[in-house]
C-alpha cells in the first residue's frame, strides 16, 4: 500500500507545482499587459514646498492664458495685422496655449493629490497631444523663418510667394506632420511592456520617462524613436539655419546702419523663441538618465516658460503689436467712459 501511494503523491506534487508555475506566468503576463494607471512622481521636493510650486505653476499658467489669448485677440481684431507673419504668430499662440494646457492643470492637481495617479488612457492622451503640438510648433517656427527669409531677401516678391493660400498650406501641413509624428511616437511607446514599475519619474507622461519603467528590449524602440526625431527635427533646423544664413548675408550688404537695425529687428523675436525652445529640448534629451531632476527643469522650460515668454517677446519687440495693443486699450477706455455716466 505504501509503495502504491508514492506515485500518487508525486503526481499530486507535480500538479500543484504546475498550477503554481501557471499562476506565476499569469501574474507575469498581467504585469506586462494589464497596466491600468501610472503614478506621476513629479518634483522630488519636501511636502511643504508643494504650495509654493502650485502657486508658481498657477502664476505661469495664468500668464500663458492671458498672453496667448490676448495675442490671438489682437491679431484677429486688428486688420493691419492681417499679414503672413501675424497669421503664423496667431497659430503659434494657439499651439502654446493648448500644449501648456495639456501639462499644467494635471501637474497642479498632483501637488494636492496623494495618489498622483493618471489613467492609462489619460497618459496616452497626454503624450499624444503634447507630441502633436510640440512637433507642430517646431515646423511652424521653420515656416516663420522661411517667411522672414522671403521678406528680407526677396521683398518685391513677398506678396506673391507668401500668398494666403500658401500660408494656409504651410500651417495645415505643420499640423498634419505633427499629427502623423504623434501617432507614430505614441504607438511605438505604448507597445512597450511596463512591468518594472508604474511610477513615472516626471510631472507629465513623456516618452523618455516611460522608457525607464519598461521591461521590454528598447533597442528597436530607440532606433525607431531616433529615426522619427531625426526626420522631424533635422529638416526644421536646416530650414531655420539656411534661412538665417541668407538673411545675415543680405542684411550685411545694407549700407545704412538704420536699415540693418530695422532688418534685424524683424527677426530678433523669432530667433529668441527658436533659441529658447530648441535649447531646452536639446538640453533635456541630452541630459543623462542619472540626472532626472535636470531633465524636469529643462522640460519645464519648453512646456511652460516658452509659452509664457513667446507673447511677451513678440509684443515687447514688435512695434505693430504694441500699436495694436494701445489702440485696443484706447477703445476700451472710450467705451468705459461712454458707459460710466449711464452706470
Amino acid at each position: 500500500m505504501a509503495l502504491k501511494s508514492k506515485p500518487e503523491v508525486h503526481l499530486f506534487l507535480l500538479s500543484c507545482a504546475s498550477q503554481q508555475v501557471s499562476a506565476m506566468g499569469d501574474r507575469e503576463t498581467s504585469n506586462h499587459s494589464e497596466v491600468t494607471d501610472f503614478i506621476l512622481v513629479g518634483f522630488r521636493v519636501r511636502p511643504e514646498l508643494h504650495l509654493l510650486l502650485f502657486l508658481l505653476f498657477l502664476l505661469v499658467y495664468t500668464m500663458i492664458l492671458l498672453g496667448n489669448i490676448g495675442m490671438m485677440a489682437i491679431i484677429i481684431t486688428d486688420p493691419r495685422l492681417n499679414t503672413p507673419m501675424y497669421f503664423f504668430l496667431g497659430n503659434l499662440s494657439f499651439i502654446d496655449l493648448f500644449y501648456s494646457s495639456v501639462i499644467a492643470p494635471k501637474a497642479m492637481i498632483n501637488f494636492w493629490s496623494k495618489s498622483k495617479s493618471i489613467s492609462f488612457a489619460g497618459c496616452v492622451t497626454q503624450l499624444f497631444l503634447f507630441a502633436l503640438f510640440i512637433v507642430t510648433e517646431g515646423l511652424l517656427l521653420a515656416a516663420m523663418a522661411y517667411d522672414r527669409f522671403i521678406a528680407i531677401c526677396n521683398p518685391l516678391l513677398y506678396s506673391v510667394q507668401m500668398s494666403t493660400r500658401f500660408c494656409v498650406r504651410l500651417v495645415a501641413s505643420s499640423y498634419f506632420c505633427g499629427c502623423i509624428s504623434s501617432v507614430l511616437q505614441t504607438s511605438i511607446t505604448f507597445t512597450l511592456s511596463f512591468c518594472a514599475s508604474r511610477a513615472i519619474d516626471h510631472f507629465y507622461c513623456d516618452a523618455r520617462p516611460l522608457e525607464r519603467i519598461s521591461c521590454s528590449d528598447l533597442f528597436i524602440y530607440k532606433m525607431l524613436s531616433f529615426s522619427l526625431s531625426g526626420i522631424i527635427i533635422l529638416p526644421t533646423i536646416i530650414v531655420i539655419i539656411v534661412s538665417y544664413m541668407y538673411i545675415v548675408s543680405t542684411v550685411l550688404k545694407i549700407s545704412s546702419t538704420e536699415g540693418r537695425k530695422k532688418a534685424f529687428s524683424t527677426c530678433s523675436s523669432h530667433l529668441g523663441v527658436v533659441s529658447v525652445l530648441y535649447g531646452a529640448v536639446f538640453f533635456m534629451y541630452l541630459t543623462p538618465d542619472r540626472f532626472p531632476e535636470l531633465g524636469k527643469v529643462a522640460s519645464l522650460c519648453y512646456t511652460l516658460v516658452t509659452p509664457m515668454l513667446n507673447p511677451l517677446i513678440y509684443s515687447l519687440r514688435n512695434k505693430d503689436v504694441k500699436k495694436a495693443l494701445r489702440n485696443c486699450l484706447k477703445k476700451k477706455v472710450v467705451l468705459f467712459n461712454f458707459f460710466l455716466p449711464v452706470i
